[in-house]
């Protein structure tokens, strides 16, 4: 199981790396949010599905989950919702301003 959460992690990577090099303000903004999604994957495949009962002092049984990477995961999924969402606040100020949401026509020269 593991080996296929890391294929879907590579997939997402991939995809979220072709969005990123794109001039679309919009396709760079899901690019971030889809290596964000790719990477909580990736710590949820280092700590191991493990199969367990929780982790609860008192309980009798002989294996355990391990919490933190859910904790980390759940920390992270917080803070690229707000990251996402600033950016996409930011992208829609830069259009209202601009009048485009073309990186290269952005920055204000001609292509070199």
């Amino acid at each position: 199981m593991e080996s296929l959460i890391i294929i879907l992690v590579g997939v997402l990577s991939t995809v979220a790396f072709y969005l990123l090099l794109s001039r679309n303000i919009v396709r760079v903004i899901l690019g971030t949010a889809i290596l964000s999604h790719a990477a909580h994957l990736m710590i949820l495949a280092m700590g191991g599905l493990k199969i367990g009962s929780a982790p609860l002092l008192g309980e009798e049984a002989e294996t355990y989950v391990d919490a933190l990477p859910q904790a980390l995961i759940l920390t992270a999924i917080v803070i690229s919702f707000a990251v996402t969402a600033f950016i996409l606040v930011l992208a829609y100020r830069a259009y209202q301003e601009l009048g485009t949401d073309d990186l290269e026509e952005m920055r204000g020269t001609d292509n070199e």
